[in-house]
C-alpha cells in the first residue's frame, strides 16, 4: 500500500491507497515542532480504526511546501514505515507535466502535482484555484504545459493580519453573510473577507482567462481546490469545479508514473 503526504502551510494530509482504493486519509495541523514519533503514534491510532498496520504501507510519496516539517515526515516514513519516500522536488522524481517557467525549480510542489492532477481529469486549458493559507491560481495551457500563474495571502492569513494589528477588530468566520453592506463589525469584516476574496478570485480569473484564450476558444476550465475552495466556488460562475481530492490523486499519479515499468 501506498502512504501518500501533502504537508501544506496550514494542515499536513495523510492517506494510503491500495492500488486506486483510498483506504483512508486523516489531516493534522502543520506543526514545525511535531516529531516523527509524534506523527507515527497519531497516524497509527487512526489507521488501526480503517484495519490498517504501519507493516501495510510498502510505499511512499511526500509533496511539502514546509521544510521545517520536511526532516521528520521523512523520517517517519523511514523509520516507522520501512520505506524511502519519493519526494515531489526531487530531480529524479517524473512529474509527468512540462514547467514553462522562468526557473522551474521556483515551482512549488503543490502546485505541480495540482496542475499534473488537473490536466489528467479535466481539458486544458486551465486554471487551479486553491484557497488556503496562500490564494493561488495555477495555469496550465492548452497543451497541458504548466505556465506559471499568481500567488496572493488566503483569506484566512489576510484575517489573522488584520485581527493582529487592529486591536478593537475579532476574529471571525469566514463565511459568505446575507448581504453585502456589513449592519456591524463582525458583518462588516465577514463581508469584506467573503466578497472581497471572491472580487479578487474572479477578477484574476478574469485577467488570466482573456490572456490564456484571448478568443475564448478553446475555453478555459477553472477548478477549485483547498480548505476554502468550495466556499467560494460556490459564489461565483467562473468556477465550473470543485475538486478537494486534487492533490491527493496527484501524489498517486505522480507515484504510478515513476514506478510502472
Amino acid at each position: 500500500m501506498l502512504l501518500a503526504i501533502d504537508a501544506g502551510n496550514t494542515n499536513v494530509v495523510f492517506a494510503v491507497y491500495d492500488g486506486d482504493d483510498k483506504r483512508g486519509q486523516w489531516r493534522i495541523s502543520t506543526d514545525s515542532r511535531r516529531t516523527a514519533d509524534e506523527y507515527a503514534v497519531w497516524l497509527a491510532s487512526l489507521m488501526a480504526m480503517k484495519g490498517l498496520v504501519p507493516a501495510d504501507v510498502d510505499a511512499a510519496i511526500l509533496s511539502s511546501v514546509v521544510p521545517a516539517a520536511t526532516y521528520d515526515l521523512l523520517r517517519l516514513c523511514r523509520d516507522h514505515f520501512g520505506c524511502e519516500p519519493m519526494r515531489i522536488g526531487d530531480p529524479a522524481v517524473k512529474l509527468g507535466i512540462e514547467v514553462r517557467i522562468d526557473n522551474p525549480k521556483e515551482a512549488g510542489a503543490d502546485r505541480l502535482v495540482n496542475s499534473l492532477s488537473a490536466v489528467a481529469t479535466y481539458r486544458p486549458p486551465l486554471v487551479v484555484v486553491d484557497i488556503g493559507t496562500g490564494a493561488t491560481f495555477d495555469v496550465v495551457d492548452a497543451e497541458g504545459n504548466f505556465c506559471g500563474g499568481i500567488i496572493a495571502p488566503g483569506p484566512n492569513l489576510a484575517l489573522d493580519a488584520l485581527h493582529r494589528v487592529a486591536a478593537q477588530l475579532p476574529k471571525v468566520e469566514i463565511l459568505r453573510p446575507p448581504q453585502v453592506i456589513g449592519r456591524g463589525t463582525v458583518g462588516a469584516m465577514q463581508s469584506g473577507m467573503f466578497w472581497g476574496y471572491t472580487s479578487l478570485i474572479e477578477g484574476l480569473l478574469k485577467r488570466i482567462v482573456e490572456e490564456l484564450s484571448p478568443t475564448g476558444d478553446p475555453p478555459v476550465t477553472v477548478v477549485a481546490t483547498g480548505g476554502l475552495g468550495r466556499v467560494f466556488a460556490e459564489a461565483t460562475p467562473m468556477i465550473q469545479h470543485v475538486d478537494s481530492e486534487l492533490t491527493m490523486r496527484g501524489l498517486l499519479l505522480v507515484h504510478k508514473l515513476n514506478t510502472v515499468r
